[in-house]
């Protein structure tokens, strides 16, 4: 579920009112890495540059963001990567990495610290979905270099729905795909009262999409930019309000450890460049889907 579950229920549980940015005064530091091997401490900006290459790690098996296709690494995140490592002068190694239970562990195994038997750290990790507050609890992790908004939105086939695209209350008597305990899942299920019939669940939004073009179900809920670049012909796809979800959508950017703060500042200025000339624009249109720019 892309580490998106821990984000779900903060979306889940947030007031109706909105609320000051947090200032972290109530979190309690972590404790500071001490003994920690060289692979797991990560690499400079100075190194990176001496060495010639960074490694970023982006998921594995997450079209259109990031995906193996004829053998070579592909997608959005992917294309982002290597327009990174353009910016800063050296090649970029893509690293494509295992979606865990939470989004701590990800930042665990690939941004700060690595995973207890045979893993390291990358310099970068992309897909970072920021939330202030959840940052507030990782001294050891910066999120920085905002590149897109991501949100909710359904799919559905024009020929089920000639008038108007579905909402989430229709999901009460017609079908809907959703990936497995993501936030759509969370959703429809504990705040639409969909019925449990109606809800069928799938590995991925991929396939849900592939379930709604062999007519598995009506329509599919999920991230707007999968569902736009997963739709075929007669599919349709809308972000309709979505009643008592706080927030329907969020920030994507960068995570990387915490030390190495002067490689943040010099992606920030890359993706801001990108942003600005287009060419983040230009990659998500490559992939069929529209680009949001995320608050920076």
């Amino acid at each position: 579920m892309r580490a998106l579950a821990a984000l779900a229920l903060l979306v889940l549980a947030a007031p109706a009112a909105a609320q000051p940015t947090p200032t972290c005064a109530d979190y309690v530091p972590q404790a500071r890495m001490q003994n920690t091997f060289p692979q797991d401490v990560g690499r400079d900006l100075d190194r990176i540059r001496e060495d010639g290459w960074i490694e970023i790690a982006v998921y594995e098996d997450f079209p259109p963001w990031s995906y193996m296709a004829d053998g070579a690494a592909q997608g959005i995140d992917v294309d982002l990567a290597r327009l990174i490592g353009e910016g800063l002068g050296v090649e970029t190694r893509i690293r494509m990495v295992q979606a865990g239970e939470t989004l701590d562990q990800d930042l665990l195994n690939y941004v700060y610290r690595g995973a207890a038997v045979g893993g390291h750290v990358s310099n970068l990790f992309l897909h970072a979905p920021y939330d202030p507050a959840y940052a507030c609890r990782f001294d050891q992790v910066v999120f920085t270099g905002i590149y897109a908004e991501e949100a909710i939105g359904i799919a559905y086939r024009q020929a089920d729905y000639p008038d108007k695209g579905p909402v989430p209350a229709y999901f009460r008597y017609d079908t809907v795909g959703v990936e497995n305990d993501a936030i759509s899942d969370f959703y429809l299920t504990s705040l639409v009262g969909a019925a449990g019939d109606k809800v069928r669940r799938y590995r991925s939004t991929a396939a849900a999409m592939e379930g709604l073009a062999a007519g598995e179900v009506m329509a599919v809920m999920g991230p707007l930019t999968e569902l736009q670049a997963l739709s075929g012909d007669g599919v349709l796809v809308h972000t309709p309000p979505l009643l008592g979800l706080e927030r329907s959508s969020w920030t994507l950017g960068v995570g990387l450890s915490a030390q190495h703060r002067p490689l943040g500042y010099e992606v920030d200025a890359i993706l801001g460049d990108a942003v600005a000339d287009g060419r983040l624009e230009a990659i998500f249109a490559r992939y069929g889907a529209t680009y949001r720019p995320g608050l920076r």
